[in-house]
């Protein structure tokens, strides 16, 4: 179940409407309508926080395994790189889509993955920045 179908459930379950969910989370209408329809995810962790504390849900419903990746990626580089991030992970989960890889062996995989994208990142700041070292 992605983040948007988890947020729209629970917030039917607590018969939240979108506009009402809107103006307690001080974000539009359009916004929720997009968190919901997968269209774009929350920016920060707090606002998951948030979402969950109305929802009277665990953060850990709302934030997957990739969603917290994204959600990593974009606090520590940036809107493009949770951008960039999000993409790697529907591109890498497209790659195995019907395979008969072992849900072990591909949750192994998608950590690698979100790993070497991060280090990579870290790696590309510090010369970015001139702070290269050696």
């Amino acid at each position: 179940m992605t983040f948007g179908e988890k947020l729209k459930s629970a917030r039917k379950q607590k018969n939240i409407s979108q506009e009402d969910l809107a103006a307690e989370m001080d974000v539009s209408r359009r916004t929720v309508t997009s968190w919901e329809t997968d269209k774009a995810l929350p920016r920060s962790r707090k606002v998951y926080e948030k979402l969950a504390a109305l929802l009277e849900v665990n953060i850990n419903y709302l934030l997957s395994e990739d969603d917290a990746f994204v959600l990593e990626a974009t606090e520590k580089y940036g809107p493009q790189a949770g951008r960039n991030a999000q993409k790697l992970m529907m591109e890498v989960t497209g790659l195995f889509a019907g395979g008969e890889m072992a849900e072990e062996d591909l949750d192994a995989f998608m950590f690698a993955v979100q790993q070497a994208y991060l280090d990579a990142k870290m790696k590309n700041r510090k010369y970015a920045n001139g702070k290269a070292e050696g």
